[in-house]
């Protein structure tokens, strides 16, 4: 099996796979009304919903590098606040995440291993890096996601 190949499994099956850890962002977010996703837990805390949102910007952010983009990020580094706090608006955020992982997937099907040493101008990492870091990153706010579930 490619490196690549491995590789998406690994992001697959933390979006709604079977992962050593256990816990899925799919199944983790499945039952999340949109009042529990916008509610604040604490004053100092992003909600489910902006947690959901900024992984979206940064799945996106990143897919863009690694095909080749100069991305400058953000100041508030993808955490806004929710305008619209309506279930539609919340299914349109699950949706949006589903899509980015799509194009995740897609991604994969056509990378050549050797591209992994590519260099990132934006950061200086190689694609490796890059896309082992936003797996890295998606299981970080998972594990965020669930502790707002069980407070909200």
């Amino acid at each position: 099996m490619s490196e690549s190949k491995r590789v998406s499994n690994l992001y697959q099956s933390i979006y709604n796979g079977n992962p050593w850890l256990e816990v899925t962002l799919a199944d983790t977010l499945r039952n999340v009304t949109a009042e529990q996703a916008y509610k604040k837990a604490n004053p100092n805390l992003n909600t489910i919903w902006e947690i959901v949102n900024h992984l979206i910007q940064w799945r996106r952010n990143i897919l863009r590098r690694v095909q080749g983009e100069i991305v400058t990020t953000p100041d508030h580094n993808y955490f806004v606040p929710i305008i619209d706090p309506s279930e539609a608006s919340w299914e349109q955020s699950l949706q949006s995440l589903e899509k980015s992982q799509e194009l995740w997937t897609a991604f994969f099907n056509d990378f050549d291993d050797a591209d992994f040493d590519k260099i990132d101008p934006n950061n200086n990492h190689n694609f490796y890096e890059d896309i082992h870091g936003i797996i890295q990153h998606d299981v970080y706010h998972l594990g965020q996601i669930v502790i707002l579930k069980k407070l909200v």
